[in-house]
């Protein structure tokens, strides 16, 4: 299987986790005007499960280190097979929950309240599990990033003076996500060897991981998106015969959305064996600082913003990069 063999490389995977986890509630935007978020969502969980299956054939059964794709479902034990479809069961609540704060107040606040806070608490989840990194930089970054976290939620306030209810139950649900999505990684994490080179018998390398986490994901979406959709959020309950009504054009951009956040699960996974969950996990959520830009200027969340406000957004930024950088040069 495929796995780096540099810091630098596993750096560059966690970029690229950053950037697909920081866009693919583009494809959720694109389809936001003629299409619930519930029903959109049982097209993004089938492109996570798609995904899983195309990289463990693939990536995961070429070259000579560590196991082949099925060789290592094969040897798996149950336990670790359970932590990392518990992982997924957890992260599709956490998501869930976040693509609903995206349809109600937006990428350029779902993403830096709830996945902000996802990244300020999982590195330090997966930081006290593996310790990895110079842990004082390691925490300024973090330190930092929650500073842009408050800044942005500041930027939110003051750009919606006026705030209705509709608003506040974004950032409860914003809120809500990031603390369950802080956990998820860790238990996926639980389940892999320490050596993806040569894994211990009966654990999980990464591709076997991803799957057994969308296999989760896709199990628990059949409990959770039901629930929503006969309890919505907002609007109106909706029914099985309501996804039936999209167009092909519709449910590929749902299953788009899957394939790139799960291009991003597996590269962090991938790379951790490198950088170190907690630098691999901590530089992925680093999607904050992506959704936001998408937020703020391609889909105008802050149009007609006062000067105070875009101060602010440019001080959230900045706080952004440097708190990344700083999670970079703590691996280093």
């Amino acid at each position: 299987m495929f796995i780096p063999q540099s810091y630098s490389l596993a750096i560059i995977l966690c970029i690229v986790t950053m950037l697909c986890w920081g866009s693919w509630g583009n494809t959720q935007k694109l389809t936001g005007k003629v299409w619930r978020f519930e029903l959109f969502y049982w097209d993004y969980v089938l492109g996570i499960v798609i995904f899983s299956l195309i990289l463990g054939f693939t990536l995961g059964s070429i070259g000579e280190n560590g196991r082949s794709f099925v060789e290592d479902i094969g040897q798996a034990e149950k336990k670790n097979i359970f932590n990392a479809v518990i992982g997924g069961i957890i992260f599709n609540a956490s998501n869930i929950l976040l693509v609903a704060a995206m349809a109600i107040a937006g990428m350029a606040v779902a993403f830096p309240v709830g996945v902000g806070i996802a990244l300020a608490l999982g590195v330090m989840i997966n930081y006290i599990a593996v310790p990895k990194g110079d842990p004082l930089i390691l925490f300024s970054g973090v330190a930092l990033i929650v500073a842009a976290i408050v800044i942005d939620a500041l930027a939110y306030r003051k750009h919606s003076a006026s705030m209705q209810q509709v608003s506040r139950k974004g950032i409860w649900l914003s809120v809500s996500a990031g603390v369950l999505m802080a956990l998820f990684y860790r238990f996926v994490a639980s389940s892999m060897a320490s050596d993806f080179a040569t894994p211990e018998p009966g654990k999980l390398t990464p591709y076997s991981a991803v799957f057994f986490f969308a296999l989760g994901v896709l199990a628990s979406n059949f409990l959770f998106n039901y629930i929503i959709m006969k309890k919505p959020i907002e609007g109106e309950p909706l029914a099985f015969r309501d996804y039936k009504k999209g167009t092909l054009r519709v449910h590929l951009t749902g299953v788009l959305g899957g394939i790139i956040w799960n291009t991003g699960m597996s590269m962090s996974i991938i790379a951790a064996g490198k950088a170190g969950f907690a630098i691999s996990y901590g530089l992925g959520q680093g999607a904050t600082l992506i959704a936001a830009l998408w937020g703020v200027f391609i889909w105008k969340e802050f149009k007609g913003a006062s000067k105070p406000v875009n101060t602010l957004i440019l001080f959230m930024f900045l706080a952004y990069l440097a708190g990344l950088a700083l999670l970079v040069y703590a691996g280093v």
